[in-house]
């Protein structure tokens, strides 16, 4: 059976290191992958690769290196050839498209210009190449697979649709959530302001920035850091929907940035803003000590004269 992957061929920034990595993968039609530290993993069972990158990343959370288990198992035994990887520059741009035609190989040193160990033979096709989405299209790791239809979506059509945001369609107050769609944008403008300059909006390697940050589970309203804690801020506007909803949804944007993001024990907390007191959201954080509340309020009068 035919299987889609993305891979990254590196980072995108900075753009020339980029420019010069995919140029010799396209010369030499192949794509590779990192973890020199590990060595050669080729021969392993998964359960020994797993212990050596524990062992070699120890500081490393265990979600963390199950996902380097994980991305360098599927890359040395479950990319075959026949199967359609996609090369990503970010997570919007498409590089090119290619074929895998043989089977993984441990060659360090091969590529001059980064430090790889692993390469796979993949003959590259002439087009599409440098394709750019308007929205994120790609996920975050560097390795990843793709449903036959999100391939095509991306390879032949303008990328997946995006979902709304999860809960719109069930909004409570429908006038709070049209207000707080532009609270979000007027928060975001004055950012340094209304947080005393201890918050910063997130922007990651690729330069996205934590206004609606995408992630596989939906889009965080603003992810932002804690510059005296060093902590990652999930911060979600109630919008009008239930407090079950809002708190559920803020948990697993914490859960997605505690595995995707943190580094060494990186702490995430959450922050709920919402217009009145609910008294649900109340008991609901109850049961949390990693998740706090704000309420804003808005004044607009009219005047006779100026």
């Amino acid at each position: 059976m035919t299987r889609y992957w993305v891979m990254a061929p590196i980072e995108s920034k900075p753009a020339d290191l980029f420019d010069m990595v995919w140029q010799f993968d396209l010369d030499q039609n192949v794509i590779s992958i990192g973890w020199k530290k590990l060595g050669d993993v080729t021969a392993m069972t998964k359960d020994e690769l797993a212990e050596a990158v524990s062992k070699t990343y120890p500081d490393k959370p265990s979600s963390t290196k199950g996902l380097y288990t994980n991305m360098l198992w599927a890359f040395y035994h479950e990319m075959r050839p026949g199967d359609y990887v996609i090369a990503r520059r970010g997570r919007k741009t498409l590089a090119g498209v290619g074929q895998i035609t043989g089977q993984a190989v441990f060659s360090p040193g091969r590529n001059p210009h980064v430090e790889h160990s692993g390469f796979l033979d993949v003959a590259w096709q002439p087009e599409p190449r440098d394709k750019s989405f308007p929205n994120i299209v790609f996920p975050m790791r560097t390795l990843s697979e793709f449903s036959e239809e999100q391939f095509r979506s991306v390879v032949e059509g303008s990328g997946p649709p995006i979902a709304p945001s999860e809960g719109e369609s069930e909004v409570e107050d429908p006038s709070e959530f049209v207000l707080e769609k532009y609270l979000e944008d007027f928060i975001v403008s004055n950012f340094d302001t209304i947080f005393k300059g201890h918050l910063r909006i997130f922007e990651d390697s690729e330069g996205n920035d934590g206004q609606q940050y995408a992630t596989d589970i939906g889009a965080i309203d603003i992810l932002a850091t804690d510059e005296r804690t060093k902590s990652f801020v999930v911060i979600e506007l109630k919008k009008g929907r239930s407090s079950d909803r809002v708190v559920g949804q803020i948990l697993r944007y914490m859960g997605w940035v505690k595995r995707n993001l943190c580094e060494n024990g990186q702490p995430v907390r959450g922050l709920v803003i919402c217009h009145d007191h609910d008294q649900k959201l109340t008991y609901a954080l109850e049961m949390t000590n990693n998740i706090d509340v704000r309420y804003y309020s808005v004044s607009f009068k009219l005047k006779e004269h100026p």
